[in-house]
């Protein structure tokens, strides 16, 4: 019997958004009930002094307190806008009297907010699903970026091409090496582009880059010759300028530059790369590559060029990020934690992604590396209607 996996994660997000409804509903009574009942027993308690009404009162109230603080825990457990680092604040400071009712309420408003966000999403996707608004002339190529991989049960790209397919694209992954330099990569790109075509009929795809991924398709369209079977590409935070950071790094005395390097070859060589070469694949990185390499290999006509960056706030916005965020915006200026706004223009720029919080976009944000939903960025709904201007223009 085959499972239907999305019909399966909807009932597991209806289950989850109906817990966080109970769970708000009774915090708020007992909130109400320990603000009526502490203002009861302690009137009984000055009033009439020890009684055994008064000391029956006294209990309940403990035993309210006790199940108060327990709905918290739970909430907070059980709420996904809630990150690591404000659960721990939640869990250290909930035993204060009053400060627990302040944080309660902060942790209730992110918790009806996730069950607002969840619910109008299971609505869209309902009506997206009947539309089949991803459904592209071409299929989808996902390119990965530098150090990573296609493994199949940690996708490189989240909950991202879930929700393509949901809304009926067909996703298939570029599969090149995490430390292939960019001319290995782009053939690695090429036999996948021949397979799919194999696969499906179709005359071209629609590649979607992110990162270094970016660079690997502009070869392979360029260098290749591969302007008839791409339609179009997208590239997303990838450093068209090279990035100044890889210029830093490379002031490492060279033997310590290739010993890092070649420790990196030896473990993603057991994760599956055949060929790394980190050295090489990290050089092409670097902004004097990337001047010779966009004099070398320019935009082919006949394919749709279009580029998106994002930009992080502050350091703070990304706890992997935030050291290169520093450096890079220290060197060069304003960037997503490795690729800076002015690397990742390039033809057909259209635009930096933000949120509308202090907290920003980072590098792996864009492909929804942590899992988690942000206020004022939706990453999903980012990609489908990226899918589905790219359906409209005929791709």
């Amino acid at each position: 019997m085959k499972i239907d996996y999305d019909k399966l994660l909807t009932a597991a997000e209806r289950i989850h958004i109906t817990v966080l409804r109970i769970l708000t509903a009774v915090l708020t009574l007992a909130m109400w009930l320990l603000v009526i009942g502490g203002a009861v027993t302690g009137y009984r308690w000055i009033r009439y002094g020890v009684t055994v009404s008064g000391v029956v009162l006294l209990i309940l109230f403990v035993l309210l307190y006790i199940g108060f603080q327990g709905l918290l825990v739970w909430l907070s457990i059980l709420c996904k806008r809630l990150r690591i680092a404000k659960r721990v604040l939640v869990w250290t400071f909930m035993w204060i009297p009053i400060v627990n009712f302040g944080l309660a309420l902060y942790v209730r408003g992110l918790a009806r907010q996730e069950i607002d966000h969840t619910r109008y999403k299971i609505s869209l996707d309902d009506v997206r699903a009947e539309n089949q608004i991803c459904s592209t002339r071409y299929p989808l190529l996902m390119v990965h970026g530098v150090g990573f991989r296609d493994f199949h049960y940690f996708n490189y790209w989240g909950r991202i091409p879930r929700e393509l397919v949901r809304n009926g694209a067909r996703v298939y992954y570029g599969h090149q090496e995490a430390w292939g330099t960019v001319e290995d990569n782009a053939h690695i790109l090429r036999e996948k582009i021949r397979q799919i075509k194999s696969e499906t009929g179709c005359e071209k795809v629609n590649i979607i880059a992110h990162s270094k991924g970016g660079l690997d398709s502009r070869y392979l369209i360029s260098a290749l010759h591969m302007e008839q079977d791409v339609a179009s590409l997208t590239t997303i935070n990838t450093p068209h300028q090279g990035s100044v950071l890889v210029d830093f790094l490379k002031r490492l005395p060279d033997p310590v530059y290739r010993r890092v390097c070649h420790w990196i070859d030896v473990y993603f060589g057991k994760l599956g790369d055949s060929c790394p070469d980190a050295y090489h694949a990290s050089y092409q990185l670097s902004a004097a590559y990337a001047r010779e390499f966009n004099q070398k290999y320019t935009d082919v006509p006949g394919v749709y060029y279009q580029s998106y960056g994002s930009l992080m706030r502050s350091g703070f916005s990304s706890k992997l990020l935030c050291v290169p965020y520093w450096l890079l915006k220290k060197l060069d200026g304003p960037n997503d934690g490795l690729v800076t706004v002015r690397s990742a223009r390039w033809t057909n720029f259209r635009g930096i992604v933000t949120s509308s919080r202090l907290r920003g976009i980072s590098h792996g944000d864009m492909i929804d590396l942590t899992r988690e939903d942000y206020q004022g960025f939706d990453v999903l709904e980012f990609y489908v209607k990226l899918v589905e201007e790219l359906k409209k223009m005929g791709f």
